[in-house]
């Protein structure tokens, strides 16, 4: 079984990591040149705990899961699994409704990490960072990035989704989640224009306010249609962006940027 895509003489990973790397480095500067918030926060503990926690998820993933996105979608087109292959359409068209098919799932996915209790108390660990920045992007605890694999693996098999559409989709979402958690101002023409079809920085900013009505909005990581059309949508904060309070409530102190108190959270009672 054909288990990675070589696209210019390298493999995904190769691309998807350099990608990562790129577009983290330019968010980064961004933020440095035109911050849109001042941090509560010194940034140095914040980073080495966020980065701490997306090398822990890669060495989880990597001892538990052998077999990744792009793998699954070459076994269900080598065996003829999935409604796109069954349907037969262009390559073109079927790596669009595939793409397009997943960036739903993505964010039926994060709506329900909000609904649904056991995977809300893995998911705060993402939402109890007291900033929010580039690095906000890479904190996710293992135990949701490993369900969350699983989860989009099931969907790839039940579509049939080409590789191509999977690798772009990862690599895409990838970028987006680094672009729209980065603490950059833009104009607000320039805002209201990207969000039309995009999530940016400030929309998805207020997904991530105390204010639980806000924490429970805009739910998309790269399309910001899906909000609009199911009624998640909240185009700004109540307190405005500067004003407004990142994170939980309830743990509005230092806490959240230890590495282990955030790999611990979802294991205790509040």
């Amino acid at each position: 079984m054909q288990d990675t895509l070589m696209l210019f003489g390298l493999d995904e990973n190769s691309l998807r990591l350099g990608a990562f790397a790129g577009v983290f480095v330019v968010m980064a500067l961004a933020e440095w040149l035109m911050p849109k918030k001042k941090r509560t926060q010194p940034i140095a503990r914040r980073w080495l705990t966020n980065w701490g926690i997306i090398v822990a998820d890669a060495v989880i993933i990597r001892l538990v899961m052998p077999i990744l996105p792009v793998a699954v979608a070459f076994y269900a087109t080598s065996n003829n699994w999935g409604l796109l292959n069954w349907l037969a359409l262009p390559d073109w068209l079927a790596v669009l409704v595939g793409f397009i098919i997943l960036d739903f799932a993505i964010w039926l996915q994060h709506l329900l990490s909000h609904k649904i209790p056991i995977l809300w108390r893995l998911h705060q660990v993402h939402h109890a960072d007291r900033d929010i920045d580039v690095s906000t992007a890479l904190r996710f605890h293992p135990i949701e990035i490993l369900l969350s694999l699983f989860y989009k693996m099931a969907w790839i098999l039940v579509l049939g989704t080409p590789a191509m559409a999977v690798f772009l989709f990862e690599a895409i979402l990838n970028g987006a989640a680094l672009f729209n958690h980065a603490n950059v101002r833009f104009s607000a023409k320039l805002d209201a224009v990207l969000r039309l079809l995009i999530v940016t920085p400030d929309m998805h900013r207020v997904h991530h306010s105390v204010i639980p009505q806000e924490t429970n909005s805009n739910y998309g990581f790269n399309l910001s249609v899906w909000d609009r059309w199911f009624g998640t949508y909240i185009a700004q904060p109540k307190k405005g962006h500067e004003e407004m309070t990142i994170g939980l409530s309830h743990y509005q102190s230092d806490k959240p940027s230890r590495f282990s108190w955030a790999m611990l959270l979802p294991f205790r009672n509040r």
